[in-house]
């Protein structure tokens, strides 16, 4: 074949000519500008002049498109993952809380599972399988992860190669493909107002008990109750202010030669690695709720008894204002909370719940008490009105009041009424 005589095209334009050296048909695309400002020129090769031809439409017609892929570092999905949690949503672009879910879901399962990939190589194949990987997984307590520590992956991973995608470094997102497992929303059953009765007169007998009448009564999430400071309390008024969330510590060594132990929790010199709260969850976290009178007096006797722990600890007691503390004044871990709530539920003999079902029996007795939507929005600290169908479950109760009433309606008598 003879060869085809190559001219300078003008700036921009694209090229494709024939090479005697290797007996191919080349192709060159300007699809913008490189890091340092020259142009960035793609290169494409095929057998014939048609083939070469119709590489260089596709590539113009994606570069006029927007979505050629950026030059620069060729990313694999681990170096990516490794570059967005570090440099793109740490902490405080997204809240601790999330930063630590998307973590996880980083180090335990996306890196080992699938990190090798080249990011633009991933397919929806190759995360679908990982899916189906991590369900069928043993945790150390026995059962298989669940389908929501796969579906958090598949959020996790969807949201950095969202990033990767509008910056160019990737043309689409593999995880909008693949298809992610099914969630079953499971149906809480909040507790009665029998068995939160009972889990009060059974908090009563154990520290910090004013701690779960705030939970049941209120609504409080964990973080909030044990973020809540004397400062943020008017038991004057009979009124409290949710400002804060409580994190659960985190530790790194401090030891200037190795302790011998594998956490930095266990070290000695123990350093923490973030503060103790954060902001609430969202902006409608941040709340001012009324106290009933009853709670009042719980968080007066309450206030005496830290008091009194402070007298004995003496020395020992740090002061730090929470309202919930450790005997000698240290905030409350979370886990170490967590455990109490296990160990109540159990005392008052009461069915087994997690302790944010506290906060779902909290939002059903403000439907039982018919409270305005807009109120509870405001003392549940919820942004929309969505959030009233997760937490507000329509228990037995509701069900037999309403059938009172339709009852009422439909075979009042001409007397009765």
């Amino acid at each position: 074949m003879p060869r085809e005589k190559k001219t300078r095209n003008s700036n921009g334009r694209s090229s494709i000519y024939y090479s005697e050296k290797d007996k191919c048909w080349h192709g060159y695309v300007t699809v913008g500008l490189k890091d340092n400002g020259r142009p960035d020129r793609r290169h494409v090769r095929g057998q014939s002049r048609t083939e070469v031809t119709d590489k260089v439409r596709k590539l113009e017609k994606e570069r006029d498109e927007g979505r050629v892929r950026k030059a620069g570092q060729n990313w694999t999905v681990e170096t990516w993952l490794k570059h967005w949690l570090e440099n793109i949503v740490a902490p405080p672009v997204v809240t601790e809380n999330a930063y630590s879910a998307y973590d996880v879901a980083v180090r335990v399962h996306l890196v080992p599972g699938i990190g090798a990939h080249r990011l633009d190589k991933l397919q929806p194949e190759h995360l679908e399988k990982l899916y189906r990987k991590i369900m069928k997984q043993k945790t150390k307590f026995g059962p298989t992860t669940s389908a929501a520590t796969a579906h958090q992956v598949h959020r996790t991973i969807r949201a950095a190669l969202n990033v990767a995608v509008r910056r160019k470094h990737l043309i689409e997102n593999p995880a909008l493909e693949a298809k992610a497992p099914k969630v079953e929303e499971v149906e809480v059953e909040p507790y009665t107002v029998e068995q939160v009765k009972a889990l009060l007169e059974a908090a009563q007998q154990r520290r910090n008990s004013a701690r779960w009448a705030i939970a049941l009564a209120l609504g409080l999430r964990q973080g909030e109750a044990l973020g809540l400071r004397w400062s943020d309390v008017d038991l004057e008024v009979g009124t409290l202010t949710v400002r804060r969330n409580r994190l659960r510590p985190k530790w790194r060594h401090g030891c200037a030669e190795p302790c011998g132990r594998k956490y930095g929790g266990y070290c000695p010199n123990r350093v923490p690695v973030r503060d103790e709260t954060a902001g609430t969850k969202s902006a409608a976290g941040k709340r001012g709720i009324g106290l009933p009178d009853e709670l009042v007096e719980l968080l007066k006797l309450h206030r005496g008894e830290q008091d009194r722990e402070r007298d004995k600890a003496a020395d020992l007691w740090t002061e730090t204002g929470y309202v919930f503390t450790t005997p000698i004044g240290a905030p409350l871990n979370p886990r170490s909370d967590y455990d109490e709530w296990k160990r109540l539920v159990e005392v008052a003999k009461v069915p087994d719940g997690r302790l944010h079902d506290a906060r779902h029996t909290a939002a059903t007795v403000l439907l039982l008490l018919g409270v305005a939507e807009r109120t509870v929005m405001g003392i549940m600290g919820w942004s929309n009105t969505a959030m009233a169908a997760r937490y507000q479950h329509i228990t037995a109760a509701i069900r037999r009041d309403v059938a009172q009433r339709v009852g009422g309606l439909l075979w009042r008598t001409a007397e009765e009424s």
